[in-house]
This record gives structure tokens, sequence and C-alpha cells, in this order.
């Protein structure tokens, strides 16, 4: 049995790791969170690594484990979920593109102004949803912890933890890209900086936009099959 236990864990956490890594993607919205968190000094931004992921870790676990039946609770569906989040991020990504190049003095006056409670207030909204961890991510966690679910509790009990251990890897990897991403854009110069941001930008207003399609595009199949239905009665 004990075997049969940990064989579970393993799976789940291969499962999940191979999963949700490239949702969430920390090597790509690490730019956005660098472009947001302007005027921040580094041990700002060390604060708001590790508080994303610590809150990227208990939003994905809530959402495996009671995120399906918060939504029945209320009466939302999955589509609803991505429509909603799709325009919060696409908005964020407008923000983005739409920004305008930093001079001397704005910077100066950005580092006066991201003090560590502005920091506090933002962990989460924005840069932890839905930058970090979005409608998309919490949509597959969703449908990632109803499929761990077994007939024997223990078993679910095992494929949980070794979720929640990928989760945690997860999680430590997302604090990394983001606490040390500053290093990467170093590297390419302002000039490519610039053009780097813009285009991670620019993805992010597809991804929100391709959201927002996938969830309507799921209402107006919904719609569709119930008047087939009743056309049929």
């Amino acid at each position: 049995m004990t075997i049969a236990l940990i064989l579970a864990a393993a799976k789940s956490f291969l499962f999940v790791f191979v999963t949700m890594l490239p949702i969430l993607n920390p090597a790509a919205t690490a730019p956005i969170f660098l472009s947001m968190t302007k005027g921040a000094s580094g041990a700002t931004r060390e604060l708001l690594a590790r508080r994303i992921a610590v809150n990227m870790f208990w939003l994905m676990t809530g959402s495996m484990l009671v995120g399906s039946y918060v939504l029945d609770f209320f009466g939302i569906s999955l589509p609803i979920v991505r429509i909603g989040g799709g325009l919060i991020l696409a908005s964020v990504a407008w923000r983005l593109l739409g920004a305008s190049p930093d001079t001397p003095d704005s910077r100066a006056a950005l580092a006066e102004a991201f003090t560590p409670d502005h920091a506090h207030k933002q962990a989460f909204y924005p840069l932890t949803f839905p930058i970090s961890c979005g409608p998309a991510s919490i949509s597959v966690a969703i449908t990632v912890g109803v499929s761990l679910h077994d007939t024997e509790i223990i078993i679910s009990l095992a494929r949980m933890g070794g979720a929640l251990l990928a989760l945690g890897v997860i999680g430590v990897l997302l604090y990394f890209a983001f606490r040390y991403g500053e290093h990467f854009l170093r590297l390419i110069g302002d000039a490519g900086t610039a053009v780097f941001l813009r285009l991670t930008a620019f993805i992010l207003l597809c991804l929100g936009v391709q959201i927002v399609w996938d969830g309507v595009r799921e209402l107006v199949l919904d719609i569709a099959l119930y008047f087939g239905k009743v056309a049929m009665l």
C-alpha cells in the first residue's frame, strides 16, 4: 500500500508540474513584473517576489481543492471566469503597451513612490492575479483538482500531496525568475529591454483576448446546445 501511495503522489507531482508550469510560465511573466515595479529597490522586489510566489501557491491550491465548489455555490461558470479574467489581463497589458518611456526624473519619482507599503498593496492584484496566475491557470487548476480525486480517500490525499509539492516547486521557480530577472534585462541593454517589454506586453494582450474569446465561444456553444435540445422536444 505504501508503494501505491508513493506512486500516486509521484504521478500527481509530474502531472501537475508538467501541466501547470507552461501555463504559469514564470520566465514569460518576469518581464511584466519588472516593468510594473520600475523604481522599486532590490529589497522591495525581493519582498514582492516572495509574496507573489506564496500568493500563487495558495491561489492555485485553493483552486484545486475548492475551486469547483466555490463556483457552483455562486453559480459561476468557467467561461464567465475566463471572460472576466481575460478582460482584466488585456486591460493591464494595454496599459503597459501605452506606457511612456522613463526619464531620469520619472525614475526618481517612481523610486520615491514605490514604498514597501505600496508593494504590499500590489502584491496580490495585479501582480499575482492576473499577471502571475490568471483565469487560464485557475480554470486549469480547477480541472486538475477534479481529476485528482479517487474513490479511496487515502489515494486522493496522496495525489493531493504530490500536487501541492509540484505547486511549491513552481513557486520557487517563480520567485527566482522574478527576483533575478533584472540581471537578464541588463544584458540586453535599455533599447533591448524596451523592445522586449513591449513585445511581452503585446503577447500578454493577445493572451487576454484569447482567454476572452475562449470564454465567449464556450458560452455560445452552450447556448446553441441548449436551443438544440429545446428544438428536439
